[in-house]
């Protein structure tokens, strides 16, 4: 029987500048869709899961498009709620080389960012549903949301429902005078498994361990044994906790891997270099995806750790938020065959 996973955040329409242009050097933009819940939902899909999307969204043929192609993913977009309002939008230029990413965000007032505890029938939208996954981006979008957010993991757990949060710190968004570890120290009381980066750590919840710099080009691994280890001992709650693990050395090219830490141990897994990066937003999602996916999977938590790594190295090589890869590809990647060579 499929498992039911249910993702709970906002969508938007992407507007990315073409190729690696400047933003505004060609006069049009790529539109797409995108957005950290959305973009796990879509992955899961992907992967045979029964993935449900939930949001609010306006009615309009904007958003009505957004919600078509959510279902081409085969993503169950039934119980979004549909109101008056905007679609949020967000703008991407891609770096290459020593030039870095740029993001603008244009989502005040989105649909979503003023709904309302109260606004959801979490009744409802977990009945059937064996995960829920949320992140720390929806809190960061207005007071009425991190109340919402808060609101969503405590019916999830109430009904047991099993629950993973991405913390996704992203500055840019928390400015409605809310101190972001406030807001994220409370719900992750309530999550079983915790997906960040060592910055989503240090901003969103405070915790940190000796050496570890986030604005490093290169990572010392074994600092974050030590990171892992003290996120269990301050959050009790949590069943496990991963930590992807970075290493800018250009906008073209990364280092990859991440970490897992539960009960039975510390796990860390192979490392990739990605060079020649053809688009790494969604890559955090994408891993977050494969991360439940595999935990729902497989018995085993390297596998489980290796897989989601494997599957958000590929991501980087597909244009757009939506990780298009198949379990066979990411298994196929997770056996050592990363040669590229053409498929006949």
């Amino acid at each position: 029987m499929k498992k039911r996973i249910v993702t709970f955040g906002e969508i938007m329409l992407r507007l990315t500048a073409p190729g690696h242009e400047r933003f505004l050097q060609s006069a049009g933009f790529n539109a797409t869709f995108g957005g950290g819940e959305a973009n796990v939902a879509v992955s899961l899909a992907n992967y045979g899961m029964n993935a449900a999307f939930v949001t609010m969204m306006p009615e309009n043929d904007i958003a009505r498009a957004c919600e078509s192609q959510l279902r081409a993913f085969r993503v169950d977009t039934d119980l979004i709620s549909w109101t008056k309002g905007r679609l949020g939008t967000y703008f991407v230029e891609a770096g290459s080389n020593q030039r870095a990413s740029k993001v603008i965000y244009d989502r005040d007032n989105s649909a979503i960012s003023l709904a309302r505890p109260g606004d959801f029938d979490w009744e409802k939208i977990f009945d059937g549903a064996d995960w829920f996954h949320i992140t720390g981006i929806t809190p960061s979008l207005s007071q009425a949301c991190a109340d919402l957010s808060l609101e969503a993991v405590k019916a999830a757990q109430r009904l047991g429902v099993k629950v993973t949060c991405d913390l996704n710190y992203r500055a840019k968004l928390w400015n409605y005078g809310k101190d972001p570890q406030e807001v994220m120290h409370e719900l992750v009381k309530y999550v079983d498994v915790c997906i960040a980066n060592e910055e989503d750590c240090q901003m969103s919840l405070g915790v940190s361990a000796d050496g570890v710099d986030v604005h490093a080009g290169e990572l010392d691994t074994s600092k974050y044994e030590a990171l892992s280890a003290k996120m269990l001992d301050l959050y009790p709650n949590l069943e496990c906790v991963t930590i992807t693990l970075r290493e800018s050395h250009s906008a073209s090219h990364n280092g990859w891997a991440a970490c897992l830490r539960n009960s039975s141990g510390f796990y860390l897994s192979r490392h990739y270099e990605i060079t020649d990066i053809v688009d790494r937003v969604g890559g955090g999602d994408s891993f977050g995806g494969g991360i439940i996916y595999a935990l729902l999977a497989y018995e085993d938590c390297q596998k489980s750790l290796d897989f989601a790594v494997a599957a958000s190295c590929l991501k980087h090589s597909i244009y757009g938020d939506f990780n298009r890869v198949s379990v066979a590809e990411a298994e196929k990647l997770m056996s050592g065959d990363g040669s590229g060579r053409v498929q006949r």
